[in-house]
């Protein structure tokens, strides 16, 4: 079960493998943050947030709006369903194989009370 690499999807999971970033996205949840009150929340400095919000915003998990001298961010979700998906599509195919496994130890493996006489 080989599939074809999306550029949304490897944007999405690139994004997603740097913690700061899932702190970012998870900060953005409750609804829309100014870029200054969501640097405050993390230990670096102002530029080094705005780099990871850039890399979210490549990816479609962020969205800006400039409303004066103000940057206001909120996140995408919608983003994030073809990382569900892919993930969904493996945890189906391992459920598969997981219930067929169980199947067959079921069905071949004896158990103890019969398979052994003792008086």
């Amino acid at each position: 079960m080989v599939e074809q690499s999306s550029p949304k999807l490897d944007a999405a999971y690139a994004a997603l493998a740097d913690p700061t970033r899932r702190a970012i996205l998870d900060a953005l949840r409750p609804g829309e943050v100014r870029v200054t009150d969501l640097a405050r929340r993390f230990p670096v400095s102002l530029n080094a947030v705005s780099k990871h919000v850039r890399i979210l915003e490549r990816a479609g998990l962020v969205r800006r709006e400039v409303r004066g001298r103000n940057h206001f961010l909120t996140a995408n979700t919608d983003a994030l369903v073809p990382a569900r998906d892919w993930i969904d599509n493996y945890r189906t195919f391992w459920e598969v194989r997981a219930d067929a496994l169980v199947d067959h130890l079921a069905a071949t493996l004896v158990p103890r009370e019969t398979s052994v006489n003792h008086p």
